[in-house]
């Protein structure tokens, strides 16, 4: 058996609204409604589905908590740009742009928290 990509993963939230509005506002995710009323966070050809926590829909992890989720998103956006627009949204950058090492080498990342405190990590292979 072999892996091709993530299709979507699940964060466990306090507010869903919250949660949808930060996404879109601050990384321009699309706000999908699935399910009987579930929502997701729509990017590319990947998905986050939200959780409200305790009320998580079956099966769900072991311990779903709230902010215990760290990722990184890739973007094609400089870093620069990136980080202009986050503190344009009244989102503060907690580290970077440091240099990391992503699934495809070598990237420049900034790191946040979302407002469960979630560290989302943003990064870039083309500033590179």
């Amino acid at each position: 058996m072999r892996m091709e990509r993530i299709d979507h993963f699940v964060l466990t939230v306090q507010d869903i609204e919250v949660t949808c509005g930060f996404y879109s506002r601050v990384l321009g995710m699309e706000v999908e409604e699935f399910g009987g009323g579930r929502k997701a966070l729509r990017f590319g050809e990947q998905k986050i589905n939200l959780h409200e926590a305790g009320n998580e829909f079956e099966p769900k992890a072991r311990k779903p908590v709230p902010g215990s989720a760290d990722f990184c998103l890739i973007t094609d956006v400089s870093l620069e740009g990136v980080t202009e627009h986050l503190a344009s949204c009244g989102v503060e950058v907690i580290e970077g742009p440091v240099e990391r090492t992503g699934a495809m080498g070598p990237m420049e990342s900034v790191y946040f928290r979302d407002p469960d405190g979630n560290l989302v990590e943003v990064a870039s292979y083309s500033t590179r």
